[in-house]
Formats: C-alpha cells, sequence, structure tokens
C-alpha cells in the first residue's frame, strides 16, 4: 500500500521539456497539472474529512437528546443501532479516511512532488548559458531550487486541505443550524463576513511582506556562500571583519524585514482570537436564550455549541494554514526568478550532432563584445588546418580566451561565424560541439567527489585500467596513491573537497591532464594548462602534451612563451585583433609584438640572473 502511493508519481523523469512559464499561476499549474491525480484525491478525501467532523457534534447532541428524554433501558434497547452506527462511523470509517488522506499526502505527494519540482527546476538551471551564473550567487540559485519545491507543495496541499475544509465544513454547518432554528446561523454567518473581511486585510500585506523575507533570504544564503567558498581569500588577507559587515548588512535587513512580518501575523492573531470569542460566545448565548424560551430543544443546543467551538478551533488552524501559504507563495515567487528564466545559449531546434572528421576550425570576421558597445574581438578571421598546433600570444585582455569561450559556444558571437570541418557551431548541438573538445584550463576546479570520479568525468565508460594509464601519463599517480581524506578513503577513492581544495594547484592540474587524456578528443584547448606546475613536473608533463597532440587539432594559450615556442603556429594578438602571424623564428626575426614581448621575457630573466650572481 505504502509502496503504491510512493511510486504513483514519477519524481526524475529524463526530459522535463520546456521551463515553466514566469507567470505565479501559470508557473503553480505548470507543476500541478502534472500530479493533478494525487490532487483530485486529496481533494475528495479532504471533503470526507470535513463531512466526517461535520457528524461529530450531531452524535453528540443526538446522545445529548436521547439520555435526556429516555430511560437507560430504552437507549439501549431503541438505539442500540444508531449508537453502533455512530461508533462504527468514529472508530472504522473516520480513521480510515484519514489514513487516506495521510497516504496521498505523505506518501503520495510529500517527498514527490516537492523532488519533481527540485529535479525540473535544476534540469532546466544547469542547462543555463555560463553568463547567467556568472549573473548571480551560486548560493542564491541553489537556495531558490532548494526551497521553491517544498514551498509550491506546501502551499498546493494547504490550500486543498485547510480553505476547501472550512468552507465544506462552514457552509455544512451552516445549514446544519438553519435546520434548527435560523437564528443560530446569523453569528455564524457574521463570523464568516469578519473572517473573509480579516483574511482580505491582512493576507496582502502577508503576502507581500513574506515574498520580500525570501528574497532577502536568498541574498543572504549567497553571500554567506561567498564567503564560504573564498574562505582562503577571506584567511590570506585576514578580512573575517570585512566579512562581517559584508554578512552583517544583509542578516540585518533580513531581521527587520522578518520582524515586519511577524508583526502583521501578531496583529493577525489577536484579531482572529477575538471575533472567534464573539461568534463562540454569542452562538452559546443565544442557544440557551432559545432553549429557556422552549424554542429550542436541549439536543440542538448540545449540537450548537460543538459546532462552534470547532469553527473556532479550526479557524485558528486556516488562518495558520494561509499564513503559511502566503509565506510559501513569497519562496516560489522569489524562486521563479532563477528557475523561470527564458534559457540563454539554447540549442537551435534543427541543431545536429556536430561531426568531427579532421579538426579543421576556421574564424570568419568573429566580431564579439560580451554586449559593450567598445567590443573585445574585431574582425577575427583565422583558419587552423587539421593537426596543427596553434599558439595564442598577447596581453591580458587581448582577446585570447574570449576566443576559446566563443569556440565552445559559452557565448554567441555578434557577427561572423566559428567553422569546424565546415560546420558552422551555431548549428550543432552544444554537448556534441564540447565532447569533441578537450580543455584544461588555467584555475582547474575539481567536483568534490572521489578523484576516480573527477578523472572518469573525462569519460564515463572508462575502464579503471585507461584511468591508471591516463594517471601515469599525467604524472599524477605518486600522489594520488598518498592521498586520504577525513572518512578514511585512499586514493582514487578519496574525496578532493569543494572545487578540489584539498589538492594543491599542481595536483589539480594533473588531475585535470589525465581527465583530458582520458577523454581523448580530437580537438585540445590548453589555456595556461602547466602554469601551476614545478619545472620538472612541466618538463615530464610537456613531453606527454606533445605525445597528446599528435594528430589533434591544437590551441595553446600561455603567458610563458617559452611553453608554447614549439607551436606550428603563433598568433599575435592586441587589443581584438590578429597584429602577427608565424612561427617562433620568424616572429623574432619579424622584430615586432612578439619579439618585443620575448625579449621583455627573456631579457627579464637574464637580468635577474644577473643581479642575483653579482648579489
Amino acid at each position: 500500500m505504502f509502496k503504491f502511493f510512493e511510486r504513483f508519481l514519477k519524481t526524475t523523469e529524463d526530459s522535463p521539456g520546456e521551463p515553466p512559464p514566469p507567470g505565479l499561476m501559470a508557473f503553480y499549474w505548470h507543476f500541478v497539472r502534472q500530479t493533478r491525480g494525487l490532487l483530485i484525491a486529496l481533494f475528495a478525501v479532504g471533503s470526507l474529512v470535513a463531512f466526517l467532523d461535520l457528524l461529530i457534534p450531531i452524535f453528540i447532541g443526538k446522545v445529548v437528546e436521547l439520555v435526556s428524554s429516555h430511560t437507560p433501558e430504552e437507549v439501549m434497547r431503541d438505539y442500540w443501532p444508531l449508537l453502533v452506527t455512530m461508533a462504527a462511523v468514529q472508530i472504522v470509517i473516520r480513521p480510515l479516511v484519514i489514513l487516506s488522506q495521510a497516504l496521498v499526502t505523505n506518501q503520495g505527494l510529500a517527498a514527490n512532488f516537492q523532488n519533481l519540482i527540485r529535479w525540473q527546476s535544476h534540469w532546466h538551471v544547469v542547462r543555463q548559458g555560463w553568463s547567467f551564473f556568472q549573473n548571480d550567487f551560486a548560493g542564491r540559485i541553489a537556495n531558490r531550487i532548494m526551497q521553491t519545491g517544498p514551498s509550491l507543495r506546501e502551499s498546493v496541499v494547504a490550500s486543498l486541505n485547510a480553505v476547501w475544509y472550512i468552507l465544506v465544513y462552514g457552509t455544512s454547518a451552516t445549514l446544519l443550524l438553519a435546520q434548527s432554528d435560523w437564528r443560530l446561523t446569523v453569528p455564524v454567518i457574521a463570523w464568516f463576513v469578519a473572517y473573509v473581511l480579516l483574511l482580505r486585510h491582512f493576507v496582502p500585506q502577508m503576502r507581500d511582506r513574506s515574498r520580500a523575507v525570501s528574497e532577502i533570504r536568498s541574498t543572504l544564503t549567497g553571500k554567506v556562500v561567498d564567503s564560504y567558498t573564498n574562505i582562503l581569500t577571506v584567511k590570506l588577507f585576514a578580512k573575517p571583519r570585512d566579512e562581517d559587515e559584508f554578512v552583517r548588512e544583509t542578516m540585518d535587513e533580513h531581521t527587520v524585514k522578518y520582524h515586519r512580518l511577524l508583526r502583521l501575523m501578531t496583529q493577525f492573531t489577536f484579531t482572529l482570537t477575538t471575533i472567534n470569542a464573539l461568534m463562540l460566545v454569542s452562538v452559546g448565548g443565544l442557544s440557551i436564550a432559545l432553549w429557556s424560551s422552549g424554542d429550542l430543544a436541549v439536543g440542538v443546543v448540545a449540537m450548537a455549541l460543538p459546532l462552534a467551538w470547532q469553527i473556532v478551533s479550526m479557524s485558528g488552524w486556516v488562518a495558520g494554514s494561509i499564513t503559511t501559504i502566503f509565506e510559501q507563495v513569497g519562496t516560489v515567487q522569489d524562486g521563479i526568478k532563477s528557475i523561470a528564466t527564458v534559457r540563454t545559449m539554447r540549442d537551435r531546434e534543427a541543431a545536429k550532432a556536430l561531426v568531427i572528421t579532421t579538426g579543421a576550425i576556421t574564424f570568419e570576421d568573429v566580431h564579439f563584445g560580451y554586449g559593450t558597445a567598445r567590443g573585445v574581438l574585431h574582425g577575427i578571421g583565422l583558419a587552423i588546418k587539421p593537426g596543427e598546433r596553434v599558439g595564442l600570444v598577447g596581453a591580458s585582455g587581448a582577446g585570447k580566451s574570449t576566443m576559446v569561450n566563443l569556440l565552445l559556444r559559452f557565448f554567441d558571437v555578434d557577427s561572423g561565424r566559428i567553422l569546424i570541418d565546415g560546420q558552422d557551431i551555431a548549428g550543432v548541438t552544444q554537448e556534441s560541439l564540447r565532447a569533441g573538445i578537450a580543455m584544461v584550463t588555467q584555475d582547474t576546479s575539481l567536483l568534490h567527489r572521489s578523484i576516480r570520479e573527477n578523472i572518469r568525468y573525462g569519460r564515463p565508460t572508462a575502464t579503471d585500467a585507461e584511468i591508471y594509464e591516463a594517471v601515469k601519463r599525467a604524472h599524477a599517480l605518486e600522489f594520488i596513491e598518498t592521498l586520504e581524506d577525513w572518512q578514511g578513503r585512499k586514493g582514487f577513492d578519496a574525496q578532493v573537497g569543494e572545487r578540489g581544495v584539498k589538492l594543491s594547484g599542481g595536483q589539480r592540474q594533473r588531475i585535470a591532464l589525465a581527465r583530458v587524456i582520458l577523454k581523448n578528443a580530437p580537438i585540445l584547448v590548453l589555456d595556461e594548462a602547466t602554469s601551476a606546475l614545478d619545472s620538472d613536473v612541466e618538463a615530464a608533463i610537456q613531453e606527454q602534451l606533445s605525445s597528446l597532440m599528435v594528430g589533434r587539432t591544437v590551441i595553446a594559450i600561455a603567458h610563458r612563451l617559452s611553453t608554447i615556442a614549439q607551436m606550428d603556429r603563433l598568433i599575435v594578438m592586441d587589443q581584438g585583433r590578429i597584429v602577427e602571424v608565424g612561427s617562433h623564428v620568424e616572429l623574432l626575426v619579424a622584430g615586432g609584438t612578439y619579439a618585443r614581448l620575448w625579449k621583455r621575457q627573456s631579457g627579464g630573466f637574464e637580468a635577474g640572473m644577473t643581479r642575483l650572481s653579482v648579489e
């Protein structure tokens, strides 16, 4: 029985389709329609629960009427079937209905519905363009993904359970009292009017203040995570007090906004308690007055008072549920900002998988500027032959990394085209494009997983023997075998910490090289690939890179010109333009920009060595 409901809703479908729309109601419906069967069942059993709760005051009134107008012998002889029926309703039927409600709510919806929302939200967000993540706190995005699912689920379930309950119960109770004496309904109807006006006054304010609290909470989470993610920088610059100020301002703002929300909730609670008391006293006083005048039977009095008390009791529950609903709606509205965002850098509808045959790369009059008027690349035209090794040279900001980012299609060109084997990369799927390119970056970031999992990321189907061979070629085996993490896992099973923080820069770079070796892609991009290595390890790895480059098209970026001097061609860039092209020797003979850069590096080194010798 439990498994039936737990398996009713499939949580992690592979492809959720289009992102949810940004409108609040449309966003809700996008997820609600996927689980409408369970929600309809919840609606039905909720109605039954309300009806069965209504029977309790009726049963009490009936029992009071029987015992006040009949002898015990008459009650047990003539009315035992009625008593047994009432007992069966309370002992058997009501528990079964409440069990059904619990099964639908807890087993069917609680975990499944919220995780379906989380899964689909994550699925869409992880496919956003790189710029999406550059423009926000990772912690805030993650907080929105994690909080939106439970909040949407809670607000929907609470709406069905609480709001529908009070409508069914309240309407039925009013009709029941009207059948006995219409005057008993006056306090109840007046209470309903006051209750609706109370909600109308307070709920919109609660919604707005809840949304403000949710927004500032997401910002606070983002700032805290930002401090933790960059804790080494905080420690190196001895800036914990600065981080205190960075977080304190937002923390204080969160406190102020939360106080405003809580102040409103306290006012709401006091007002609700007052109108509840007025209604209960009014129904009780009116019932006694009508009974005293002979217009009302004692059984009706016994029924009316529990009915009024039940309405009072559930009004607090419903009011709390409504408050919670709008708190959750505020959280959902905050989550929409990250989840229901139009996906940047989408594949075209007719996009096909890239087929790399030779690895030829062509930049055709490429212009790009990250949305700025000044621009970064200005008319780049470059043809890289299959298997050619090309080095990109230039000062920081010349546009070297931007060319690589465009090749990987982290951004779309403003104008022009980039072709691989004659295929415009704007018309191929991004996954196939990046699958055909292996890259080692200067700032190597590893996943918070084991060494083996990080290396196998390059090719998930690789065997342990292939991983071992890649590690040997990257000269990483020696240090991997000595690793042990905080849980006693050793070697390839050791966890590397968030972004690989438990490893040195050189160790991370060798893991990244092993991952690239394992990937074995036809196009290789090296962005300062050996910058974090010591001289001996760099020399050994350069040999492996040389063998890895054979038969592949290679683009290498390095500020140390000596590391790329052996490339087939060097492309010298300055302020977003190609200013020189040639081999190392040709460019030195030309005496232009490259020659000046080479002289500055080699001359500075020689001058420094001369000063050391003199000293």
